[in-house]
């Protein structure tokens, strides 16, 4: 089951999506129909007003989600430094979060011009979650998405915490939709690769992750409360532009394409400030 979120005349509304159109669901977006219950998956099947492909305006999967928690440098590099004891973590605000298909929002020049990308896969959490062992918080995930975590990287790194650098605002395309967790046979299977104008600039898979969906889940909610529309994004393989040389930076009019081979794909231009 695919299910997304969409512009609707009333503002936004939850959809499924099938290979000839969008089913319109009672929802503001996916996050709220996570929230419904255990039973969201019957509320997600229902019939509902159809609204053509061509019609379909995307929002970020979950519009507001409680949290956006992230795990960095999480893709063996292959460099033989020893296995990291604990994720690093770093969470991001709702409002930088897009959908497929809207303008990434670049800072001026004067405040940053080291924008990069980051192709991840995330997972939306369905049921609620806290002090899960490893072996079953797996069963705490409704679907994967993809998510490309958009970073300033000056100022990422003015100070120890890498917070700033994470948070502007319009800047983080999750999408287009979601895939429920009983079409994703082995997430270790998932290619994950990201396009600047066309041009591959990351590539990797998803068995290269350090810690696994249900280890990260697991260690997060040993500390916090996980709840149905979170979103928990998984890191990124190499090729960000921060590590050529030298360093290649986002610029506007240039399209970023974000790809995760059976969950989806996202263009995204980027603009100048307005």
């Amino acid at each position: 089951m695919r299910l997304g979120t969409i512009r609707y005349s009333s503002g936004t509304r939850a959809v499924r999506l099938e290979d000839d159109g969008a089913v319109v669901l009672p929802f503001d977006d996916v996050g709220a129909l996570l929230r419904s219950g255990s039973d969201w998956r019957t509320h997600a099947s229902a019939a509902g007003e159809r609204v053509g492909l061509d019609a379909v305006r995307h929002r970020p999967v979950v519009v507001a989600p409680e949290k956006v928690v992230c795990v960095g440098a999480n893709f063996d590099r292959g460099t033989g430094e020893p296995r990291p004891r604990f994720p690093s973590l770093f969470t991001k605000f709702p409002r930088t979060l897009i959908g497929a298909g809207e303008d990434i929002d670049l800072p001026a020049p004067s405040v940053s011009e080291q924008v990069d990308w980051e192709v991840e896969l995330a997972a939306v959490i369905g049921t609620e979650v806290r002090r899960e062992p490893e072996r079953t918080a797996a069963r705490a995930i409704a679907g994967f998405t993809v998510l490309n975590d958009i970073s300033v990287r000056d100022w990422q790194w003015r100070t120890s915490q890498i917070f700033p650098g994470k948070n502007f605002e319009r800047t983080t395309p999750l999408g287009p939709h979601m895939v429920s967790v009983d079409e994703v046979a082995d997430v270790g299977d998932l290619e994950l690769s990201c396009e600047v104008d066309g041009q591959r600039v990351q590539h990797g898979r998803a068995a290269d992750m350090i810690f696994s969906p249900a280890e990260v889940i697991a260690y997060v909610s040993t500390f916090t409360t996980l709840v149905p529309g979170d979103v928990v994004a998984m890191g990124t393989p190499p090729g960000s532009g921060v590590t050529r040389v030298p360093p290649v930076f986002l610029a506007p009019g240039q399209v970023v394409r974000s790809v995760i081979s059976g969950i989806g794909e996202m263009s995204n231009r980027c603009v100048g400030p307005r």
